[in-house]
């Protein structure tokens, strides 16, 4: 089998343990590969497999995310649209982010910040590419960009807090709302 297969369960790892809680021992029991099989796979060890699992979030903001919000769309349809996708993705809030997952862990964060900061960047671009189309001046859309990325983060935090996953259904219901205030939608 390729590596891609085994992509899957380490994401689900590394959302669930974090880069310092992931042990090659749950690796190994989670994807049923040997050390040595893991090595074979991913000769760079843990940082590689973390890598893998990064990269295939940041494919799923580029293919899924980005192209969403580049539609020739209405603004509040592209902001449903990308908020459902959101919540597909985090399986209504159940999945951690592994974003913040890594960013939170300075060791992961020295390794993978660039990427991180990347994907934060590229999806509050975007969010304001729309806002500004739409009349928003430039700082108001990139600061509700960033309010949109606290909003998402900040109640899949809390969801997990609270193991209620209520507040992240209901930020992402009202984040197209919230986003669109005061444009012509």
């Amino acid at each position: 089998m390729s590596k891609q297969t085994y992509i899957p369960s380490l994401l689900k790892l590394f959302r669930q343990f974090g880069y310092e809680g992931v042990t090659l021992s749950k690796i190994s029991q989670e994807t049923g590969l040997g050390k040595a099989s893991l090595y074979h796979h991913f000769p760079g060890g843990k940082a590689e497999m973390a890598e893998a699992a990064l990269s295939q979030v940041n494919q799923w903001l580029e293919a899924s995310i980005l192209e969403i919000l580049d539609r020739q769309e209405t603004p509040i349809a592209k902001f449903q649209s990308m908020c459902e996708e959101t919540n597909r993705f985090f399986n209504e809030g159940q999945n951690s982010c592994l974003w913040a997952v890594l960013v939170m862990e300075q060791s992961s964060d020295d390794l993978f910040h660039t990427k991180i900061s990347w994907a934060f960047s590229q999806w509050i671009e975007a969010i304001a590419k729309v806002l500004i189309a739409a009349g928003l001046d430039e700082t108001q859309a990139k600061q509700r960009g960033e309010d949109a990325m606290i909003a998402i983060q900040g109640a899949l935090i809390l969801s997990h807090g609270l193991r209620d996953f209520a507040p992240f259904q209901r930020a992402i219901a009202q984040l197209p709302q919230q986003l669109c205030r005061d444009i012509e939608i």
